[in-house]
């Protein structure tokens, strides 16, 4: 079974607007968006990810 890539849109607008926020704004949403991925994260793929960091 082969599926569509996973395509993401952002219109000129929405990059406009994007800009337009607080740097400490961004950086929060950035901070929540990593905090995800590492819960939503495999454990194998935890310890490589904390091996390379090291």
């Amino acid at each position: 079974m082969k599926s569509d890539p996973l395509l993401y849109y952002k219109t000129k607008a929405d990059i406009d607007a994007y800009r337009k926020k607080p740097v400490r704004e961004k950086l929060t949403w950035l901070e929540a968006q990593m905090e995800f991925f590492y819960k939503a994260m495999p454990e194998k793929a935890k310890r490589i990810r904390e091996r390379l960091l090291s």
